[in-house]
């Protein structure tokens, strides 16, 4: 006897895209059998055959900048946006919320602020920054699934970067106690030198960060990496020119994976128009032939997973109104829109959903250590994304869950429609928020 089955002709397991039906008691996957199997339920939902039933999503990249700039985004809004998506997991970054969390006390304050208001599960990074080694270890012990750091301006004062020798220090305290390290990389001294972000054409800002100030970046890391024996993680890869030293430090033995991320997939430097400051991120979005190298990457394994860095901000700090690239926030809004974004892109390139579902569940939960989400398995969270791939719509900015109505998807055509997301064997509502604060190690 179950709580709940569903009886699916499109489901992805560990089999591939199959026909199961799939039994739920106490918010756990208990069973797996054929399409046909008779499960003693409470209730059976059919799926339709126009639907596949996809393992709930994981989002480890996340800005839900709460609190302290909570008119940015928040755990309410973030979190039902995410639900609308087909996520059921997400991670929150340690920055720009305000207190950063690097310490113990700041975690404390964020867990505060998120209880009771989050519609999916929610996990937390910690900060590494100047002057909080002595942190490290007690956020850890608390239950952050890793640490961030920057290694150049966040962006923001309050989230300083680390010099060189500080990261160094950093990979060995964390080395000693088993965690990683995830690393936006970009390098500063590459950023001063190249030409100045100004005014409206996309041409200027993309050479205000150069592919060089990533690939210098990702080279001091990895052999930092190398030397301290550390596990790193490379954040929002978007130059494709670091793939090569990637895959080789990988084949050396460094402990090591890297994230890209739906907007360097979906869109290309050549497209942006004059003005549209609503594609501003950093690292920036490249030219086409560098995005077609990041999906080989994918293709080839040496990219791991795919994550939104939602970054949301308030339309004035996006500068709409002047259109200029060199006082614009940089982030993309786009927690809701991942899944299409990235289907529309990767069946035109011949992947497959299963392809999508390992980059976008099975490989997030797996780099930061989650033992019950990701896939459609005996003993996993029945966490489930009901998806509609051959169902298309247009993006409306309006109609989207997160706080502020700004996006660069607005007016795109996507494929791929989410028409319901499960958590813990729950339908999600979007009215009553259910979901959980989770700790390393208990998920």
């Amino acid at each position: 006897m179950v709580d709940l089955a569903f009886r699916a002709r499109r489901a992805i397991t560990a089999a591939g895209e199959v026909a199961r039906s799939i039994g739920v008691s106490d918010g756990k996957i208990v069973a797996i059998e054929p399409y046909d199997a008779d499960l003693d339920a409470d209730r059976v939902i059919d799926l339709d055959d126009d639907v596949v039933l996809l393992p709930g999503l994981v989002d480890t990249h996340v800005h839900v900048n709460d609190p302290g700039r909570s008119e940015w985004e928040g755990f309410e809004t973030a979190t039902r946006a995410a639900a609308a998506g087909g996520i059921t997991t997400l991670v929150d970054m340690p920055l720009n919320s305000i207190p950063p969390t690097v310490d113990v006390e700041s975690l404390e304050v964020k867990r505060k602020t998120a209880e009771g208001k989050v519609h999916i599960d929610v996990g937390f990074w910690g900060g590494a920054v100047p002057g909080n080694l002595g942190d490290l270890r007690g956020l850890h012990d608390a239950g952050v699934f890793g640490f961030k750091c920057f290694l150049l301006h966040s962006g923001v004062d309050e989230f300083p970067p680390l010099g060189a020798q500080e990261l160094e220090d950093a990979l060995r305290a964390v080395r000693s106690f088993g965690a990683q390290m995830i690393v936006h990389a970009e390098n500063s001294d590459a950023i001063e030198h190249a030409p100045a972000a100004q005014g409206a054409q996309y041409e200027k800002f993309l050479r205000s960060r150069p592919r060089g100030a990533e690939n210098v970046a990702i080279a001091q890391v990895i052999e930092l990496a190398r030397w301290t024996g550390a596990r790193v993680h490379i954040l929002h890869l978007s130059s494709s020119d670091a793939l090569p030293m990637i895959a080789t430090a990988r084949r050396d033995g460094v402990a090591l994976t890297v994230e890209t991320c739906p907007h360097y997939l979906c869109f290309t430097a050549e497209e942006i128009p004059e003005g549209a400051t609503e594609f501003k991120c950093c690292p920036p979005i490249r030219e086409a032939e560098n995005r077609e190298l990041l999906w080989q990457g994918l293709a080839d394994g040496t990219i791991d997973c795919v994550v939104s860095d939602h970054s949301p901000c308030t339309p004035e700090l996006k500068r709409l109104d002047i259109g200029d690239f060199g006082v614009a926030w940089g982030g993309i809004a786009s927690l809701q829109l991942g899944l299409p974004a990235v289907w529309t892109e990767a069946r035109k390139r011949g992947f497959a959903l299963t392809d999508v579902v390992r980059w976008m569940a099975e490989r997030p939960a797996a780099q930061v250590g989650m033992r019950r989400k990701g896939h459609i398995a005996l003993g996993y969270d029945a966490d489930f994304c009901v998806f509609a791939p051959d169902e298309g719509f247009v993006v409306d900015v309006g109609k989207l869950a997160h706080r502020n109505p700004v996006s660069a998807y607005h007016g795109r055509t996507l494929s791929g429609v989410v028409r319901n997301t499960w958590l813990r064997g729950a339908e999600i509502s979007g009215e009553e928020p259910t979901g959980t604060l989770l700790r390393r190690g208990m998920c």
